[in-house]
């Protein structure tokens, strides 16, 4: 009892060290090479699925006829397209080395992902309103299925493929991972209603496939560490500034929420990415070094998250 106790206030965590574990145990035994090179495909397709899966598993339990825009959604959302005009704009005038380009590459991928589809979920742990926040993934996912496409053949063109072509490649593959999920969840609640009550009496499913996730996002994180070609000191770069990152937009989401309403999901909703689809889209289209910025992320977010989900279990015991 008391190490399923701790699994559920730590899966977060959890997830991050399985996920670690399991790669540097096949990357140090020899034996297991062959089991490997046998996973390491099946996981490509695993990756993005269960990135689909958490979505859908989301927008199955939205109630669409309640959901519209709030102050706050419009409040977040601007910053998070400020922050991405400014890294942009940023990253395409950069004259210095490819090492600096990488790092704010890097960070643009843990600015311009949506936000993450178990927000509401952490959300609904820590107090807040889950039927916003679930609104606002919607808003967020519909966001980044457009900026995403917009702006990496901006960045890193492809040699001989035109921009309109790169962005209809990729606005097609992110548009499976983020909108196909909204519209099959649209029509499970309309036609096969019995399955949508089943996912809707299991509160944490989406919670646990975000988990699932994590474990595979770091496994992949610490493989593009590993086999990376980066310096240290750009690695340790990378680290550092998406810690600060992490708070800059945790605390932009706050006092956006302070000033508009909805303190706890203007911070989560700013500062907790889709890491694993900026993971993915970066490593796909972007350079797989950019893609280890939001690996990083993903640690300060979970940790940051953990800590939250740790005070407010203390706070709730004691009143």
């Amino acid at each position: 009892m008391r190490l399923i106790r701790f699994l559920k206030e730590w899966t977060l965590p959890v997830a991050i060290i399985t996920g670690t574990v399991c790669y540097l145990t096949f990357y140090y035994i020899p034996q297991l090479d062959a089991l490997g090179n046998t996973l390491s495909p099946v996981f490509d397709v695993i990756f993005p699925l269960f990135v689909f899966l958490t979505l859908f598993v989301t927008f199955c339990k939205v109630d669409f006829h309640q959901m519209r825009p709030h102050r706050w959604h419009v409040g977040v959302l601007v910053a998070q397209l400020a922050l991405v005009a400014a890294l942009v704009a940023w990253i395409m005038q950069i004259d210095g080395t490819a090492s600096q380009r990488l790092l704010w590459e890097a960070l643009l991928t843990c600015v311009i992902g949506p936000a993450a589809s178990a927000s509401p979920v952490v959300v609904g742990k820590l107090g807040g309103n889950i039927s916003t926040m679930t609104t606002y993934v919607l808003i967020s996912s519909l966001a980044s299925a457009l900026m995403i496409p917009l702006v990496f053949p901006m960045l890193e063109p492809a040699a001989g493929v035109p921009f309109m072509e790169a962005f209809l490649v990729i606005l097609e593959k992110v548009s499976i991972v983020l909108l196909l999920p909204l519209v099959l969840g649209w029509f499970m609640q309309h036609y096969v209603k019995g399955v949508c009550t089943k996912i809707a009496a299991m509160p944490n499913l989406s919670f646990y496939c975000w988990a699932i996730s994590l474990s595979i996002t770091t496994g992949i994180t610490v493989k593009n560490i590993v086999h990376s070609e980066a310096s240290l000191v750009l690695l340790l770069m990378i680290a550092l500034s998406t810690f600060v990152l992490c708070f800059i937009q945790f605390f932009i989401g706050r006092g956006i929420g302070h000033r508009l309403g909805e303190v706890i999901n203007s911070g989560q909703a700013l500062f907790q990415k889709n890491t694993a689809l900026s993971i993915w889209v970066a490593y796909m289209y972007l350079h797989p070094v950019a893609s280890i910025g939001a690996g990083c992320y993903v640690l300060w977010q979970n940790i940051i998250n953990s800590i939250e989900l740790w005070s407010y279990g203390v706070k709730k015991s004691r009143s």
